[in-house]
């Protein structure tokens, strides 16, 4: 993947992470442009299959493309930042990340969204809402 995708992504994502939207310029690791559907499931390069995601995100999600809603225990797919909104599935409560759906509630078990460190981080820079 060349520098001007990657730039391309980061522009799009306004440098913040696509899943949890902590600010890049507040982390310790450098982002990492991921595959929303990985290559290992038929997904490709396209820039409509790739999303910014911090450390966290990226190596939690690593080839999942669902997660069980602990709510229902029904399997879910997670969400798509290229075709869904994050504020439809997702919401700040203080400073924990809920989710609003079933795609929400998988996505944020799956990517340890409300892990103490990641919600202390983001009291740190106080990103409440986005």
């Amino acid at each position: 993947m060349d520098a001007r995708v990657r730039a391309f992504v980061r522009k799009r994502a306004l440098d913040r992470c696509e899943y949890c939207l902590f600010p890049e310029a507040s982390a310790y690791h450098s982002f990492h442009v991921e595959h929303i559907v990985p290559l290992k499931h038929g997904g490709d390069d396209a820039q409509s299959n790739l999303a910014l995601a911090c450390r966290n995100c990226n190596l939690h999600k690593g080839s999942n493309l669902s997660g069980i809603d602990p709510t229902t225990g029904q399997v879910i797919s997670l969400f798509h930042p290229r075709q869904q909104s994050w504020h439809s599935h997702f919401c700040f409560h203080g400073f924990r990340v809920e989710g609003k759906t079933a795609t929400g509630r998988a996505t944020i078990h799956v990517l340890c969204m409300n892990d103490p460190d990641q919600i202390a981080m983001r009291e740190a820079v106080g990103l409440r809402k986005p």
